[in-house]
């Protein structure tokens, strides 16, 4: 299988390992990707975000699959011109991606489902968002509707600074504020099939403790040992599957990653956003528990054969992932620091270092090119050992002005995080619609089917 991964960041380095060690793919090209990516890919230059430029080079390329990475480009169409070129392409289409672009949109569709989610108002002017934030209170929650790359959020107990916020974009909707911890979920589609991946935690604001401004995502970790059971049945069975049906009465099919970023309410869980792709740095945890080859997986998603694929199988243990960020991130980062550590003498990424913004300057040194610039993801036996390993790994590199949270994992490892309890603990199954039932603990026990590949930090 020739396969063509469109992104640059922390996630898509995360996908090019993982489809790279599928042996059915014989050709890995990636555009534009970047340093770490070119160890394991053909590098290819693109503008992500034109459809018609990538529909070209699939053709070029000759890809039996396309993996859009991103949100932009999903929401330009791309997925729709490669489809147009007769190229299977992992990732939904221009008018399914709305449920990422516009969180007016997001809650309209969840309406009309009956998903729980937060009371809301979708506002278009400064009067309409004065009246929400009274409606609900503090803690004020204003999202901009629009693509914000994970930074268009903003949570306080500040009317003025909620206010403010929104003065920033044309259309906001203003939530209620939900009380409980958060979870990822990730769910591949083919449009009529689902099946749901390892629920995952991140963390989004900058500083230690959930202080300081929301980012694009500073750590994650997989799987929950905390999470109620029933977790991941339920999620399916009262936002997922309801979802779909809603989108494909839109005439807008899903076929690709739906992302349900949840809290799990008194009132059982609640959808906080949903997205069109992987979340970083969510999914690189998860796919370093991935055992099933991805590759396959996603081109079966693509191909509208998913209810054909055998169920995913996960390995025992835990992952852990540490988003590395330059000075001045989020705000005004810095860049062009030399970063030393994240490679080996032989010229290649040190294995579980992935690379987001990172270039090669004229004297050939690795340097800093973005705000997130590296993510250490490890995996161990359990949540503590990942962590340990994940650690480790970030001691390892450094650049000037280099920061990072000290606390990823850490409540879950120390047992800290109260989830209300809506139902008694035990085992449950997790249907994967169509595919059949997957046994599992979503507490964390999942049976290992086979040794970690080496590219993941924590493996010797």
């Amino acid at each position: 299988m020739r396969v063509l991964l469109i992104g640059s960041g922390g996630r898509e380095h995360a996908l090019a390992v993982a489809l790279a060690d599928d042996p059915a793919v014989e050709h890995l090209v990636a555009a534009p990707g970047n340093p770490g990516i070119g160890a394991v890919a053909e590098l290819r230059a693109v503008d992500a975000g034109d459809p018609a430029p990538v529909a070209a080079l699939a053709k070029e390329t000759a890809a039996d699959l396309v993996v859009v990475g991103p949100e932009a480009p999903l929401v330009a169409g791309v997925a729709d011109a490669v489809r147009a070129e007769g190229v299977a392409c992992f990732g939904p289409s221009r008018a399914a991606a709305r449920i990422e672009g516009s969180k007016a949109f997001a809650k309209d569709v969840m309406a009309a489902a009956n998903v729980p989610t937060a009371g809301s108002h979708a506002c278009r002017s400064r009067e309409e968002v004065a009246k929400a934030l009274d409606d609900f209170g503090p803690p004020y929650v204003v999202k901009h509707d629009g693509l914000a790359a994970g930074k268009g959020v903003v949570v306080t107990d500040d009317r003025d600074a909620a206010a403010a916020h929104a003065a920033t974009a044309p259309q906001n909707v203003v939530e209620e504020f939900l009380a409980g911890p958060e979870v990822s979920l990730f769910v591949i589609c083919d449009g009529r099939t689902a099946v749901p991946l390892v629920p995952a935690q991140d963390f989004k604001r900058i500083g230690d403790g959930d202080t300081g401004p929301n980012t694009g995502g500073m750590g994650a970790y997989a799987p929950l040992p905390w999470a109620p059971p029933g977790l991941v049945e339920d999620v399916m069975a009262q936002v997922v599957r309801p979802t779909l049906a809603e989108m494909a009465r839109r005439d807008a099919d899903f076929t690709g990653l739906l992302y349900c970023g949840l809290v799990l309410t008194a009132d059982g869980p609640k959808v906080i956003e949903f997205n069109c792709r992987f979340g970083d740095p969510e999914v690189q945890s998860v796919l370093a528990l991935l055992e099933t080859p991805l590759a396959s997986v996603l081109y079966a998603a693509a191909a509208g054969n998913l209810a054909d694929a055998p169920p995913l199988r996960w390995r025992d243990g835990a992952a852990v992932t540490v988003v590395m960020a330059s000075e001045g991130y989020p705000a005004m980062p810095r860049t062009g620091d030399v970063i030393t550590g994240a490679m080996t003498p032989a010229g290649e990424p040190v294995p579980g270092v992935l690379h987001a913004g990172t270039a090669v300057d004229a004297e050939g040194a690795l340097v800093t090119s973005g705000g997130r610039v590296l993510s250490c993801t490890a995996v161990g036996a359990d949540l503590a050992a990942a962590r340990e390993n994940a650690y480790g790994l970030v001691g390892q590199v450094t650049w000037d002005g280099a920061q990072h949270r000290g606390d990823i994992a850490l409540a879950a490892v120390h047992g800290d995080i109260a989830v209300p309890q809506t139902r008694p603990p035990g085992l449950i199954t997790v249907p994967g619609d169509d595919v059949g039932p997957v046994s599992r603990d979503t507490r964390g026990a999942f049976r290992e089917t086979g040794p970690l590949s080496r590219r993941w930090g924590g493996v010797s």
